[in-house]
């Protein structure tokens, strides 16, 4: 192993420290398996400070002066794939769902990390020329994802699942330092907004009432407590009738909830 890619030794007694910290300030449960994975990644934040052991990177981290210390531990350790028109089976039955909803829907993409499901909506929303005032909200814990989120600009490769026509209608190309990626259409940002909300604390008390939300690829790093927490709380801005979308691989099965299974992963609110 070649010199600056050695990775120090983290003890299960520091690992649980790490996992305690992730889990009070995101609900995300490190399972015992990703002990091996967290060392690599926080190793990083160790090279960028100079660090040897992985207990002095938490004292850095329980005592220094670094405020932005902690998103970048959480950045490392909670960070999940995503990408445009996930699972695209949901935004297929989204779009049919939204035909024959009569008003301008509000959708909102509760875990959106970089803002790549939220544009989805958008793009799917426009597509259908549905009444004026419709909007998409994109809300995630990581202030510094949705930065990156709210200016609308990624990789070009990130357009590979879109439908055809669809980056055409809804992007710019990118031209000389910006060559080889995508901006979304400023017309398209106008119904978008993204903001800071961690879902394991109370929601803001204006988030107010929803058609369509989607909480994807998340439920599955929750403790079991804050799984069941954060659909309540989620729910409670969910119109009766309206549309929860969870990932395919997740379950709420069991859970006493006033919800219908309308496909796979796709439910109606009852009440």
């Amino acid at each position: 192993m070649t010199l600056g890619t050695h990775v120090p030794s983290l003890s299960e007694i520091t690992f649980q420290r790490i996992r305690q910290q992730v889990l009070q300030a995101t609900g995300v449960h490190l399972a015992d398996e990703r002990r091996s994975i967290v060392a690599t990644r926080l190793n990083k934040r160790l090279q960028f400070h100079g660090l040897a052991t992985f207990e002095a990177y938490l004292d850095l981290l329980e005592h220094g002066p670094l405020l932005h210390e902690q998103q970048h531990l959480l950045a490392l350790l909670t960070a999940h794939d995503t990408y445009f028109f996930r699972e695209h089976r949901h935004f297929e039955f989204l779009a049919r769902w939204l035909t024959g909803l009569g008003h301008a829907p509000r959708l909102w993409s509760a875990a959106c990390a970089t803002g790549e499901e939220a544009w989805s909506l958008a793009m799917v929303a426009a597509e259908l020329h549905l009444p004026h005032g419709w909007q998409v909200l994109g809300s995630d814990y990581d202030s510094d994802r949705l930065q990156q989120a709210a200016t609308g600009s990624y990789d070009i490769a990130q357009a590979r699942y879109f439908p055809d026509g669809w980056l055409e209608r809804h992007c710019l190309y990118g031209i000389d330092d910006s060559a080889g990626r995508l901006r979304i259409s400023p017309a398209l940002g106008e119904a978008v907004v993204f903001e800071t909300i961690n879902l394991i604390h109370p929601l803001p008390s204006h988030l107010g009432s929803f058609d369509v939300i989607l909480l994807r690829n998340v439920l599955s790093n929750f403790s079991e407590r804050y799984k069941v927490d954060v659909l309540c709380r989620v729910l409670e801005h969910l119109r009766p009738g309206g549309l929860l979308i969870i990932g395919h691989s997740e379950s709420i099965h069991g859970l006493e909830l006033p919800l219908r299974p309308l496909l796979p992963s796709v439910f109606e609110r009852l009440w």
